[in-house]
């Protein structure tokens, strides 16, 4: 593919600095991109490197002009970097049809150019939209209802009734629909709690691999338009995940939660149940909530590398941690009582 530096320009709504004919035959990242190519300099860590980039064109943010080089001024540089390599990296289509290997239940319902690959297993009563393309592999339980221009990858597993709204991703191994992780004890013993009811996801969620939503015990499990998660990420029964949040890699949410929109959960942070995490709130990684936590808070609480030798003195100190706090109370009190006598 080869396209002119005008043609990007109106792709990403940007404007052209030096020569908008040039044609541009790829997309590389900064440091690997050649003389064909086009990439991005969205930040000062970039542009202080210019002169060692040999890429045709780069795109840049509105208010950088650098002399003698191609340029693309945008508002967003990484926004338009992304609708650059959409355009030059269209997805693949798969052809159409249904594999005579599937297995497809009763009372099936779908729309136009649907493709389903071979050892995909179809409940009963399951309806898909326009253009789904169900990879090898996958299982979609009973009165499962899947949108318009939907992917879902091998091996992911939809149970019974789940709802999924257009233009949803679902990664490899991914399950949605599990029983939640409910058990009523007698103190001997315990007794499962069926969960009987659904997981809803709406239009233009992705979810990434070996991902686990549990339905809810009664109602739903609700990820909202414009979620994105990462890799193994868990999501327990009932909880809500507000619109165009981020769920990084090995998060895990309890029960019965309800985070707000446009938050960022970072890697390997755990939510307690029954919280409510506010809007544009982002939780650090590895950082444990206890509490509820309002709108626009960043809170963190993980654990930072240090030097070994400093890290084993700070984990023998520990322990030692509450006698030393009551020592140090003692001492303020003898202060205070020597500085009344000096009075």
């Amino acid at each position: 593919m080869k396209v002119s530096i005008a043609e990007i320009a109106d792709l990403v709504q940007g404007r052209v600095v030096g020569d908008p004919d040039r044609m541009i035959n790829g997309v590389a990242p900064f440091e690997q991109a050649g003389e064909h190519d086009i990439t991005v300099a969205g930040n000062a860590r970039f542009l202080k490197k210019i002169n060692d980039c040999s890429a045709a064109a780069m795109i840049v943010p509105k208010d950088i002009e650098i002399p003698q080089r191609n340029l693309v001024q945008v508002a967003n540089p990484m926004v338009a970097f992304a609708r650059v390599l959409q355009h030059f990296h269209p997805p693949v289509r798969p052809l159409d049809g249904i594999h005579p290997r599937a297995e497809i239940g009763r009372e099936f319902k779908y729309g136009q150019h649907i493709s389903i690959g071979p050892q995909v297993a179809i409940g009963h009563h399951v309806t898909l939209g326009d253009q789904v393309w169900l990879h090898p592999g996958v299982v979609i339980g009973d009165k499962v209802a899947i949108g318009n221009d939907v992917i879902i990858h091998p091996n992911v597993t939809i149970q019974e009734r789940t709802i999924i709204g257009n233009r949803v991703i679902i990664h490899s191994g991914t399950v949605v629909g599990s029983d939640g992780f409910g058990f009523a004890p007698d103190g001997t013993t315990y007794h499962k709690i069926p969960h009987t009811g659904i997981v809803q996801i709406d239009d233009d969620v992705e979810i990434g691999t070996n991902n686990a939503i549990d339905r809810g015990t009664f109602g739903k499990t609700h990820i909202r338009q414009g979620v994105k998660t990462d890799n193994l990420v868990h999501v327990a029964h009932n909880v809500t995940v507000g619109e165009n949040t981020v769920l990084v890699a090995q998060v895990g949410i309890s029960g019965s939660v309800t985070i707000g929109k446009n938050a960022i959960l970072a890697g390997q942070a755990g939510i307690a149940g029954h919280l409510t995490i506010g809007d544009h709130v982002t939780v650090g990684p590895q950082t444990g909530v206890g509490k509820s936590v309002p709108d626009g808070q960043i809170v963190s609480a993980g654990i930072p590398e240090m030097p070994h030798r400093l890290w084993l003195r700070v984990v023998r100190t520990i322990p030692r941690l509450p006698d030393i706090s009551k020592r140090l109370r003692r001492l303020e009190k003898r202060f205070k009582d020597i500085e009344k006598k000096l009075d």
